[in-house]
């Protein structure tokens, strides 16, 4: 189905120069459903293309809103490229969505309140509970709307979670994991972790789905339509790659990502074992929780 980004934006020629069927939707219709993506990753563009890939394949009409924030001016994008297709925060204030996208960014070892736009971001999550029909908080926003919401703590883990690992799913029969196979494997690249204990003892939230190898992966409010989701389903199909290999020309400690390359050489293509999912987790959300 077709989407709609900001006129112009280089993220939806690179998906498309890549293969992707993408039919761009010009006028919004009373079908449209309405996305904001809080896009606080330093990459911008690589993080565009990744959910317009996603939410182009989902069989949904879709407009998506880039959203920046007020308080912070990213390091790795140009300033002509944020005022031209990013709207601010301040600028949506008013406004209302189908659904809510919020990043990661790569701060996971800072305190939570040292994070210069930590007030800034703890207003948009009031915001959305009146603005917002489902929100989805990926992998830090994850552990920072946990730890808002509900005192959830982050932990330092040993080494890096690097991989794509297994994860059972523990309500399979919610709309949100129709058409999944009992096990499903989803991408994770992360130095904290969220404890399950501490999930599991918080009466307001419910964990749906977990690996014993990467821990909590999906987790709702309940009595909500919002979502935590502590991995990366969005990721394209090279970018553990990427961050494999920056690592390494960088001399920094880092192992090879599970699961990932075949036969564990980084020389071979990796493997897509989780992109089919990844649309499937999108298309359901969008379809059973954004309406």
């Amino acid at each position: 189905m077709p989407i709609k980004v900001p006129a112009g934006l280089p993220a939806l020629q690179a998906v498309i120069d890549e293969g992707c069927t993408v039919e761009t939707l010009k006028v919004s219709t009373a079908h449209t459903l309405r996305i904001a993506l809080l896009n606080i990753m330093p990459m911008k563009e690589t993080t565009e293309a990744d959910f317009i890939r996603l939410l182009a394949a989902t069989g949904e009409e879709v407009e998506l809103v880039l959203m920046k924030l007020d308080t912070h001016t990213p390091k790795h994008a140009s300033p002509e490229h944020m005022s031209r297709y990013y709207k601010a925060f301040g600028e949506l204030r008013d406004e209302h969505f189908d659904g809510l996208i919020i990043t990661g960014a790569p701060i996971e070892k800072i305190e939570f309140e040292e994070v210069t736009y930590w007030p800034e971001l703890c207003e948009i999550f009031a915001w959305a509970k009146e603005h917002v029909t489902s929100t989805l908080f990926i992998c830090w926003a994850a552990q920072a709307g946990l730890y808002r919401k509900f005192g959830i703590q982050k932990y330092l883990l040993p080494k890096k979670m690097f991989g794509i690992f297994p994860h059972s799913i523990a309500r399979p029969e919610l709309p949100l994991f129709s058409g999944f196979d009992s096990t499903i494997y989803v991408p994770h690249s992360r130095h904290t972790a969220i404890y399950r204990e501490d999930v599991v003892a918080c009466d307001k939230v419910e964990l749906l789905s977990e690996s014993d190898i990467s821990g909590v992966y999906i987790m709702q409010e309940k009595g909500t339509r919002d979502f935590f989701i502590t991995g990366h389903s969005e990721y394209a199909l090279y970018t553990l790659d990427g961050e494999y290999k920056r690592d390494v020309s960088k001399g920094l400690p880092i192992e090879l990502p599970l699961n990932y390359y075949r036969d564990d050489n980084p020389a071979n293509e990796p493997v897509n074992l989780w992109q089919q999912t990844a649309r499937k987790l999108f298309g359901n959300w969008l379809k059973y929780y954004c309406k």
